[in-house]
């Protein structure tokens, strides 16, 4: 690829490599820039909607600062979540799902906080209204994974490439009106908690809520005012998801391999957060 690439041929590429698989090895100048890669981002979201697909909402990246250094970043980044990536736990059911890892390049699991919105919140939104737009939260796990051979790559390729989005598995929903939830009650029920990584019986790691830009109420109204400020970018709906970042660091995983979460947390709806397990196929 030439150092100047156009952004048809950045759509064309990062196309190729989610569909077969295949590595990118780009020069770290491409793409030269975040609104470049964007750009890219969107373009590809375009046209994968026309083609058919559905997008579901969207993930947040690197909102870990404890992680920033291992990946040589400094800042959030955003992506798409679609419907053909998405698993969610049926009511009822155990807190329990199995994915398949087949298609993902290098894929490593992140233990996330994932909401959903009952409604877009208002531009420029403070935390109470952003709470007040929200109709659920729910514990997660995203699969992140690159087509950057091992895991190297700039911020501004994470970004063109999806994100770093592979697939999303979303747990036992508690649902926030239902609890009378105020904003500071969530921000700090959410940002108290503690989280322990397991694959088999073995301790991965550790993580606490406060991790991902001081808390994920936090994360997602970073989220929002970046996405409202990235030009081309969709607007917020009802229904839309939104995982707002690894609390721990991201592990590589194999398909044959069963992971869980513990959570130790306080509060009406931090204590209906349940540990989360995953199956790789």
């Amino acid at each position: 690829m030439s150092a100047m690439p156009t952004l048809s041929s950045l759509v064309a590429e990062l196309d190729q490599a989610r569909l077969n698989a295949q590595a990118l090895n780009w020069p770290a100048t491409t793409p030269q820039t975040l609104e470049q890669a964007y750009q890219a981002a969107l373009a590809v979201r375009a046209m994968r909607v026309a083609a058919g697909e559905r997008p579901a909402g969207y993930k947040v990246g690197f909102t870990n600062r404890n992680i920033w250094p291992r990946y040589g970043v400094d800042a959030p980044i955003w992506g798409t979540v679609w419907e053909s990536t998405l698993a969610q736990v049926a009511f009822g059911a155990a807190n329990s799902g199995a994915l398949s890892l087949t298609g993902l390049s290098e894929p490593r699991i992140e233990p996330e906080i994932v909401f959903c919105l009952r409604h877009a919140p208002p531009a420029d939104c403070t935390a109470d209204q952003l709470v007040a737009s929200l109709d659920w939260v729910a514990h997660g796990f995203e699969i992140v994974h690159t087509h950057f051979p091992g895991w190297k790559f700039t911020a501004a390729q994470a970004v063109a490439d999806a994100g770093l989005h592979g697939l999303l598995l979303v747990g036992h929903r508690v649902m926030l009106p239902a609890m009378g939830m105020n904003a500071v009650d969530l921000i700090q029920a959410l940002a108290g908690l503690r989280l322990q990584l397991h694959e088999g019986g073995v301790l991965k790691d550790e993580g606490k809520g406060v991790n991902v830009l001081d808390g994920p109420v936090q994360a997602l109204l970073h989220f929002v005012r970046e996405l409202r400020a990235t030009p081309g970018a969709p607007a917020l709906a009802a229904g839309d998801l939104i995982t707002t970042g690894t609390l721990t660091d991201a592990h590589p995983v194999l398909p044959g391999q069963t992971w869980h979460t513990c959570i130790e947390a306080q509060g009406p709806v931090a204590d209906e957060l349940a540990g989360l397990t995953v199956r790789f196929e």
